[in-house]
């Protein structure tokens, strides 16, 4: 049966207090909405329609996307209004409808939810709430059926002592959906179209309400201010950190890491406090990652190691390859199997080979360095010269004095020595010497000059 998934964006969130659409403020790095859409494309449905209000577009420039079908909702006018601006658009079996400020519901439960869906019955997804202020209560028969819901400000007292919440979330079947908005009314304490209403409309027309209910409450909490966005943040954290520990990762504390995308990881890993994955990131079998590092779509290969304070983006790092404490592995930076990096050295679309070594506070851009080669402090490749970017070549085992400028374009051919304090600026043959530095000189009995007083 097809499908077509409805998400309701339009609404302003002035409890945020921001410029930005509230849809848009992120957990783990992406927009609630994002969250929202990514869910609605796992289940394959035939088209995903945004109902945008508020910052619409804003909304637009953020996640305009083949499948995106925006809907305009001038006027808020609650839930059941925003629902049928989309209906024109709308042509499927079942229609799924979603909220852009609830992004972590789990796609197994709306799979679920949705097979309760057919021509004699309806799905409503569920809460079991400690404290279910301000929801609305599912109101259930003597034999336990659905027989409608009540938002907490039109509910009885009797009726708000119910623990059963709405979580807003509908599967219905696609051909009774327009009929019934039509006939919604706003004879309510909000004087909107409310939702919610469809459901004792289709108890009246004779369809069954079949309930499916939330493993967790915060899989279906939205968020209307900084506050319940950082729960949410805080919940899908852990939600990832116990992901990655039943895989076989030791996290030093769950607590104190985050996930800010996709993230693979082998056995045997151990990722220390303060650590932020940030994009697409791999991490093979025995990888060990430091404290506060920063790593962002890189690869890290069997057995590397990334010390304390390192920041990767763009990177890889080979087997056994280590880099930090306070390395910065910029995009295009790729160490080879045993290579190493050490503290403030920042590498930049700069390749070391195998063994290959630069140990501190150095500069490496737009850099080929070959197997085994070694890199002394305070080495630079001057690669820019204000217009275009060139590169650096060095062969295998070569050897590079302390404090050295290499000015590109430049090539060092196999087992090339520089001399340290030298200002490289043509090509070094293989075992040669480079040395290009003023001579020293000694004059005795120097006198300092003096402050005049």
């Amino acid at each position: 049966m097809s499908l077509d998934i409805v998400i309701l964006a339009a609404g302003q969130g002035t409890r945020m207090r921001s410029a930005l659409p509230k849809v848009l403020h992120e957990v783990a790095g992406k927009s609630m909405l994002g969250h929202v859409i990514d869910t609605a494309r796992a289940l394959a449905p035939r088209k995903i329609h945004v109902v945008i209000g508020h910052g619409a577009e804003q909304v637009r420039q953020r996640l305009a996307a083949e499948d995106i079908h925006f809907v305009l909702q001038a006027e808020q006018l609650g839930t059941g209004h925003a629902v049928a601006q989309a209906m024109p658009q709308v042509d499927a079996d079942k229609v799924l409808i979603l909220y852009g400020d609830v992004p972590l519901t789990r796609v197994e439960t709306l799979a679920a939810l949705l097979q309760q869906v057919n021509e004699q019955q309806l799905g409503l997804l569920t809460v079991q709430l400690a404290d279910p202020s301000g929801y609305g209560r599912i109101i259930r028969d003597a034999a336990g059926e659905v027989q409608a819901i009540v938002e907490h400000k039109d509910a009885s007292e009797a009726q708000r002592a119910i623990r059963e919440g709405n979580t807003g979330i509908l599967a219905v079947p696609g051909k009774r959906l327009g009929e019934w908005l039509g006939r919604l009314s706003n004879s309510n304490a909000q004087g909107e179209y409310y939702l919610t209403d469809v459901i004792a409309m289709a108890v009246a027309d004779g369809l069954r309400v079949a309930t499916e209910t939330a493993a967790e409450e915060m899989e279906v909490l939205g968020a209307n201010d900084r506050l319940q966005l950082a729960q949410l943040e805080r919940y899908y954290q852990l939600r990832a950190a116990r992901q990655l520990m039943a895989q076989g990762v030791t996290l030093r504390d769950p607590a104190r890491f985050d996930v800010r995308g996709e993230v693979q990881a082998g056995r045997d890993v151990l990722i220390d406090v303060n650590v932020i994955l940030e994009g697409k990131v791999l991490i093979e079998d025995g990888v060990q990652i430091g404290a506060n590092c920063v790593i962002k779509d890189s690869i890290l290969r069997r057995g590397a190691q990334v010390k304390a304070n390192s920041h990767l983006d763009g990177a890889e790092l080979g087997e056994g390859a280590d880099c930090g404490p306070f390395a910065r592995l910029r995009p295009g930076s790729r160490l080879g199997a045993g290579a190493h990096v050490g503290n403030f050295v920042e590498l930049k679309n700069a390749v070391l080979g195998a063994g290959a070594k630069a140990g501190h506070l150095s500069y490496l851009g737009d850099a080929e360095v070959g197997a085994r080669s070694n890199i002394g402090a305070g080495t630079i490749t001057c690669n820019y010269d204000g217009a275009n970017k060139h590169r650096t070549v060095m062969g295998e085992d070569v050897f590079i004095g302390s404090n050295t400028a290499l000015v590109a374009p430049i090539s060092l051919g196999d087992g090339a020595t520089t001399g340290a304090g030298s200002v490289v600026t043509s090509d070094v043959p293989e075992q040669g010497l480079a040395v290009a530095r003023a001579r020293q000189r000694v004059i005795e009995s120097w006198k300092r000059p003096q402050k005049q007083r």
